[in-house]
């Protein structure tokens, strides 16, 4: 769901395993979606946040992988990551700090 209209300021990739049910077995599947950093916004794989409501960006490793979190005026939504995400966090924090 990019905006072909704007920059893209940063973009990192995160990941949903979803499970499905056939017959009588489990199956999971990861599936990969990015988001995406513009000025103005952040745009997720079903989800759109205007930078005005995001209050922070924080990044925690967990075992093999790590949890983005995005906190907003809606709560904090949380991404499965795979590789640090510290490019996405900076470029969110100087755009966010050349607002105010």
């Amino acid at each position: 769901m990019k905006d072909e209209h704007r920059k893209i300021m940063s973009a990192v990739s995160y990941y949903k395993t979803e499970r499905t049910i056939d017959g009588n077995q489990q199956h999971y599947t990861k599936k990969q979606y990015d988001i995406y950093l513009y000025e103005d916004k952040i745009l997720t794989g079903n989800r759109h946040f205007s930078l005005e409501h995001v209050n922070d960006v924080s990044y925690r490793p967990i075992s093999d992988a790590g949890l983005l979190y995005l906190h907003t005026n809606q709560g904090v939504f949380a991404f499965e990551v795979d590789v640090d995400p510290a490019h996405f966090i900076k470029s969110y924090k100087k755009l966010k700090n050349s607002i105010k």
